[in-house]
């Protein structure tokens, strides 16, 4: 092991030719502040991480090949079953890999952990107002984030070719389809011919393994560049301002406080991988096109859209020759684009709606802002309900109720319960608010209990303006 003085020597050498110390001193010692809602970004961050170790593994055995093959491994309800060679390589890895079922489920958990991190950490942006000038930019690739994300869960989620992800496989084929004019052209070209084709297994490797990754981890980077770049944002406090930052330097604290919540992740990837099953693919058996999984739903991330789905009219009209589905086209190729672009120019219309074009780095609470924080709420209330409709049939099975009634239920509620939060969240702000300005004209708090000489009893109050105790009955 090199002594100190070795290191001090190859350290020197190596700034004397290529200047890295000049170069890295100013962002070794950046501060950034601390505070617990900043950690959302760093879970989606990390599980990333997990993610490319984990996968890296798991294409060490995995085949993308839909060729035909007969099981002979070592679970023994499947042994002698025709299936594909995708199929058979993740049983392989479930049961005769060592350690490969601990991986494959800390891959998908740690899949979970890194869209819903993406989307609390995205929310607390918003909320906070850190999406204003000058971090547009890391707004937009955030969102663009959160949609590749998505996409890639759902190639995963494909890959292994077991009769619940092949159903899935085929509602996609049917989505594509429904595209106007060129819907059957692209699901020839995906499947490599017609459902279930031969290449689509194939294909979506290279895209889950390659190509979708490799544009996270490139606007990833760019995104951490830009925090580096603007400074991070700070709640408001006593010495801080827009010009400043109040934290801890980069280089010791804010470095061994990341690496210790990069191995707090992991560890907490591992024990769910460890101690919860998800996606057991050897019970649903290999896909056949002429069955479906009974109950079968898309993973979460992909619920809202699907309820959508189930509760959009039967809705088609024929034009040239053409049948145009609406209740496939307006769910599922109109809607996810639509409310993606949405959240993609907030800031922006946030802007030219407030005529705000200064820079901002303290943030913001959210009952100060009633207007922007409604209608966050109100996105999220739809986004609740189309994720609920997923999930109708088992509401009316586990609960006993008519699933046509629990449909045309949630078709109202889509529509107005985003207006009815809207609103209500904007009086709860308004009102919050407003309690805000009695405690401001109150003054401080001090904790001191007074009697007056009728008997009653009141707190003594700090004038806001000065330490000057006064009695505010």
């Amino acid at each position: 092991m090199p002594s100190p003085r070795e290191s001090g020597r190859a350290a020197r050498w190596a700034d004397e030719r290529l200047g890295l110390g000049r170069v890295a001193r100013p962002y070794l010692r950046k501060v950034f502040p601390d505070h617990w809602s900043f950690l959302f970004g760093e879970i989606a961050m990390w599980s990333f991480v997990v993610l490319l170790v984990t996968g890296v593994f798991l294409t060490l055995w995995f085949d993308p090949s839909m060729t035909e093959t007969e099981y002979t491994g070592s679970y023994a309800p499947l042994r002698g079953v025709d299936m594909s060679s995708a199929y058979a390589s993740t049983v392989d890895i479930s049961f005769d890999v060592r350690g490969g079922l601990l991986m494959r489920q800390m891959h998908h958990w740690s899949a979970h952990l890194f869209i819903a991190g993406m989307m609390i950490h995205l929310l607390r942006v918003y909320f906070t107002g850190a999406f204003r000038k000058p971090r547009e930019v890391q707004w937009v690739l955030g969102a663009t984030l959160l949609l590749l994300g998505t996409i890639e869960g759902f190639l995963g989620y494909s890959l292994p070719d077991d009769l619940l992800s092949g159903t899935g496989l085929r509602a996609a084929d049917g989505f594509v389809k429904a595209t106007p004019v060129v819907g059957t052209y692209l699901s020839m070209f995906l499947f490599g011919g017609e459902f279930p084709g031969g290449d689509v297994i194939s294909r979506f490797y290279v895209l889950h393994v390659l190509l979708v990754p490799g544009l996270i981890l490139v606007l990833m980077t760019a995104h951490v560049l830009l925090v580096v770049f603007h400074k991070h944002t700070q709640w408001a406090g006593p010495g801080r301002t827009e010009r400043n930052v109040v934290g801890y330097p980069f280089l010791p604290v804010y470095l061994a406080k990341t690496a210790g919540f990069l191995f707090i992740v992991f560890g907490v990837t591992a024990l769910l991988g460890g101690l919860l099953t998800v996606n057991p693919v050897w019970r649903y058996g290999a896909y056949n096109p002429t069955q479906v999984t009974a109950g079968s739903q898309p993973d979460w991330y992909l619920g809202w859209p699907d309820g959508l789905l189930r509760i959009m009219p039967p809705w088609e009209t024929h034009v040239a020759g053409y049948t145009l589905s609406w209740n496939i086209i307006i769910p599922i190729l109109v809607m996810p684009v639509l409310l993606w672009a949405v959240v993609l120019v907030l800031p922006f219309v946030e802007a030219r709606i407030t005529g705000d074009r200064g820079l901002h780095h303290v943030l913001q609470r959210p009952r100060d802002v009633p207007g922007r924080t409604s209608f966050m709420v109100a996105l999220m209330t739809f986004y609740a309900v189309s994720w609920a409709a997923g999930g109708n049939d088992l509401l009316a099975t586990q609960f006993h109720l008519s699933i046509n009634q629990i449909t045309w239920f949630l078709r109202g509620a889509v529509l107005l319960a985003p207006v009815a939060a809207f609103f209500v969240c904007r009086t709860v702000c308004r009102s919050l608010q407003h309690r805000d300005r009695e405690r401001e004209a109150r003054g401080k708090e001090s904790g001191v209990i007074e009697r007056a000489p009728s008997g009653g009893y009141s707190e003594r109050h700090l004038d806001s303006s000065s330490d000057v105790p006064e009695v505010v009955s």
